[in-house]
């Protein structure tokens, strides 16, 4: 919360430093599939073009859509990455070539999108955050349903519950579109086939996009918007420290404090802000009075708390010497519009003397509209009660017996120094007791202070003396005016003392969390975060403190603990692993697995959870009190920063060793091929020579010379085409071919190879020519037959067959060996992989790579399966509809 509200705030001012070199992120936000949002964003992005900005496609999907396609082929579009993932390549969108491109735009469709496996990022929201870093500008689309925060509420009325959500920081640090169309426009579009084929449109229309359920979603897309843009507003308000409340909507602020009473407050501030569709926020004011409170007040606090936490408020919790001054700068803070106050039934006697909250907050928030309910008579009386009896409400015995000693040696100290030398003000003696009572004690204790005193030197000063009587009615004036200013200077004492306490607290913890920040900027390693965090929490909260981080299997493993011997039991994990799914807190003093003896919060970075800290008290009270749970969000929030720069640091690290693992194991590959092709060149010439003369050599020995020689050589052309696909220095030559020729080119070299084994071979004459690269298709050829007549039975048969299908053309070779072990069909086409558990051993883990990367190199896909109706494998070569030769093309 900014202090003074004539004063930039910091938070803002950071993050608006923080956009600086970075892209602007624009989402075009949509109720539903086939509003028009990719329409709106490519006609968007060609005028972007027309006016002299470098755009580009990233990935758009258009869905069959002609018009959308229209608009596309005006673009320049990036080639997509193709990633092999169980047997079948997938198509996203290339980072690191629109990184190398840099464009001033890139247009990025579907930002809720789960990229494939082994993909840099697992979504692509994240693809557009690493772009958006480089200070490329992107256009984006979404729907509503794939916000995360409204992913529950799309659910309860649509029975339908996406998967793929966009966390909400995105959305608010995006500039935002709404691309809007009436329910029943949309409905005609879905009729007409825009958005679905026909079988599609028909179940969606009697499920998802019913009449109720489009407006439904339409209302949520436009409040989504209106709360983005009025936190942005809100942003540029506070950094640069402009007055008002700036509402275009309602805010709503919720005052709750520790009467149970408070829980009705709350469910009516909800109530309101559900009404008006606005923000909230409830916010609970620590005062010094809370420092006395008993634990079940401070146990009604903490669940008044998770209950408007739980109705989707923003809780706080600011420190103040009363409660007016803090809640005005908390409503300045967050541009409140209403305030929701409760009031309780105080005596006219106690309203004179303190003076109404209520009536302080009327008068000094004019922009504020302040809703006042009635708290229950019982609640204030039994919290008065409480208080009476947790702190004693007029000081402790030890306080008074302190501050009679006091009086009674300064009082001795001045009847001495009046004896022997005379004392014109000896009153003012007293004032050092008075003083040293108030601010040690309190004002009560101050000001029987005071009139102790008072009595005091009236009975040792005043004639006459030794006795209570006045004389002199100037001295009756006297002793008032000391009276009173023993009254107001223990007050003044009293609230200095207030200040002080505060401010020696507020700065303790700021000097904390800075030490605790300075310890993490010099860590580099998990294990070495997790116990810094763990000993820190455990020392500053007096409590025991686990943390728990995800293992390679992504399950909760224990990382850290204070003291090391600390154990979770079954009902402790469930709440960690809870908390850890749904990024929630959990365990004791929550609402979920609250009979845990843990408190479990979540460790949230980016919108995941990277880990879960557990806090636990040594005796099984609770872990934390809900004034100092702020604190400990604090460090929570600081270590989940550490940890995402840590982990970061760790793949940077694998992927450099990756690198240099790839970049050496080329070398070598080059350098060996290169030193086994000269002298094998030499041999293949001699024995040519050899076979020529005729004269003093074996047949026999030559050919197998000659046979192994040239078996040799496919082996470093294989080598030396594997460096080729691995560092992109694949040239294509792209030229229809006839398949029936390109295998029997095929089989023909390796008539040896295949001696013994009879080719079925089953591809249909009418089938269309395909444009390949001639020479690296017939070494795949060469490779997958080499591969089945390995591992093929003796005399076992090999069949090539070609299909026709839905989306182009298959070729297929099968054996009858082995097989591959199940789940392992798609390693085979890995580098050096020879699979385990197989008895198709031998080879050395080339060919099929070779396969792959030339497959994939010229557009088509490679995939590996055991036979269905008897024993072998069947590879799998499929040529696209794009890559089939029409006979139009042929004769032009």
């Amino acid at each position: 919360m900014n202090a003074d509200p004539d004063r930039p705030s910091p938070e803002a001012l950071l993050r608006e430093a923080a956009q600086e070199g970075r892209g602007r992120l624009k989402i075009f936000l949509g109720a539903a599939p086939g509003v028009g949002k990719t329409y709106e964003m490519l006609t968007e992005g060609a005028a972007r073009k027309k006016a002299g900005i470098d755009v580009v496609i990233g990935v758009v999907e258009t869905h069959g859509r002609a018009e959308t396609q229209a608009l596309v082929e005006g673009m320049s579009v990036m080639p997509r990455k193709q990633v092999q993932y169980q047997g079948r390549t997938l198509s996203e969108m290339d980072v690191d070539a629109i990184l190398e491109r840099r464009p001033q735009l890139a247009l990025v469709d579907e930002l809720a999108h789960t990229n494939a496996p082994g993909c840099r990022h697992s979504k692509r929201w994240q693809d557009v955050e690493e772009l958006l870093a480089a200070g490329i500008d992107v256009f984006s689309t979404v729907n509503v349903q794939h916000v995360e925060s409204l992913n529950d509420v799309v659910a309860s009325f649509t029975k339908v519950r996406v998967r793929e959500t966009v966390p909400d920081h995105i959305v608010e640090e995006a500039e935002l579109e709404v691309v809007d169309i009436p329910p029943d426009e949309l409905i005609e579009r879905l009729k007409e086939g825009k958005v679905y084929i026909p079988e599609e449109a028909t179940r969606a229309l009697g499920h998802f996009f019913s009449k109720s359920n489009l407006s439904a979603l339409r209302e949520l897309a436009l409040r989504r918007a209106a709360q983005a843009v009025d936190t942005q507003m809100l942003d540029y308000v506070r950094a640069h420290a402009l007055a008002g409340n700036w509402a275009a909507g309602e805010r709503i602020v919720v005052a709750v404090s520790e009467l149970p009473g408070s829980k009705t407050l709350i469910r009516a501030a909800k109530r309101l802000a559900d009404a008006q569709g606005a923000p909230w926020a409830a916010v609970y004011i620590e005062t010094p009075r809370s420092l006395s409170f008993t634990p079940e007040q401070r146990q009604q606090v903490a669940e008044n708390m998770q209950l408007a936490a739980q109705l989707g408020a923003n809780v706080a919790s600011v420190a103040g010497p009363n409660v007016v001054e803090p809640l005005k700068a908390f409503l300045d803070d967050v541009r409140a519009t209403q305030l929701v106050v409760g009031k309780s039934a105080r005596s006219k006697w106690f309203e004179l003397r303190h003076g109404s909250v209520v009536d302080h907050l009327v008068r000094e928030t004019p922009g504020v509209a302040v809703h006042v309910l009635p708290h229950e008579h019982g609640d204030r009386a039994q919290a008065d009660r409480q208080g009476v009896r947790a702190r004693g409400r007029w000081g402790s015995p030890a306080g008074y017996i302190i501050s009679v000693l006091l009086v009674a040696g300064f009082t001795a100290i001045a009847v001495a120094v009046h004896a022997f030398g005379g004392l014109a003000n000896v009153a003012l003696v007293y004032l050092i007791p008075v003083l040293a009572s108030a601010s040690l004690y309190g004002m009560r204790t101050g000001v029987f202070t005071g009139i102790v005193s008072a009595l005091l030197y009236n009975f040792f000063f005043l004639p006459p003396i030794y006795t209570f009587t006045i004389r002199d009615p100037e001295n009756v004036l006297t002793v008032a005016v000391f009276i009173v200013v023993a009254i107001v200077t223990s007050q003044l004492a009293s609230r200095v003392r207030v200040q002080a306490n505060l401010a020696e607290r507020s700065s303790g913890q700021n000097a904390a969390l800075a030490s605790f920040a300075r310890m993490l900027a010099s860590l580099s390693s998990r294990q070495e975060l997790g116990q810094t965090l763990c000993g820190e929490v455990a020392g500053q909260f007096d409590v025991d403190a686990v943390l728990m981080l995800p293992n390679e299997n992504a399950k909760l493993e224990l990382t850290s603990a204070v003291p090391p011997q600390s154990v979770l039991g079954p009902i402790d994990t469930a709440a960690a692993e809870w908390g850890f799914e749904h990024k929630e807190a959990t365990g004791r003093g929550s609402n979920t697995l609250a009979a845990s003896e843990w408190l479990f919060q979540p460790l949230l970075a980016g919108g995941e959870a990277l880990g879960v800290l557990g806090v636990a008290k040594k005796d099984g009270s609770e872990p934390v009190r809900p004034d100092r749970l702020p604190f400990l969000m604090s460090f929570i929030d600081q270590a989940a920063l550490a940890l995402e720069r840590v982990t970061l640091t760790e793949q940077m690290s694998t992927v450099a060793q990756l690198r240099e693992r790839d970049r050496l194991r080329g070398a070598l590959l080059s350098s060996v091929s290169h030193d086994l092709r000269t002298p094998l060149t030499a041999i293949i010439a001699a024995t040519h020579e050899l076979k020529r003369a005729k004269e003093g050599a074996d047949p026999k020995l030559l050919a197998d010379i000659e046979n192994e020689s040239e078996r040799l050589n496919r082996f470093v052309n294989n080598m030396l085409d594997m460096v080729r696909v691995e560092t992109g220095g694949l040239q294509l030559n792209l030229q229809p071919l006839d398949l029936t020729e390109a295998v029997a080119g095929a089989a023909d070299q390796l008539k040896r190879e295949l001696k013994g084994h009879p080719i079925r071979l089953d591809v249909p004459p009418d089938l269309p020519l395909v444009r390949v690269d001639p020479q690296l298709f017939h070494q795949c050829l060469v490779n997958l037959l080499e591969n089945a007549a390995k591992f093929s039975g003796e005399k076992a048969p090999i069949s090539v067959a070609a299909r026709r299908e839905r989306e182009g053309i298959s070729l297929s070779v099968i054996d009858e060996g082995p097989g591959l072990p199940p789940g392992e069909e798609g390693r085979v086409f890995e580098t050096f992989v020879r699979v385990e558990g197989s008895d198709r051993k031998g080879g050395t883990g080339l060919g099929l790579a070779i396969v792959k990367g030339f497959v994939e190199a010229m557009g088509l896909q490679v995939s590996a399966r055991n036979n269905d109706g008897g024993p072998g494998a069947c590879f799998t070569v499929r040529f696209p509809e794009k890559t089939l030769v029409r006979e139009t093309a042929i004769s032009e």
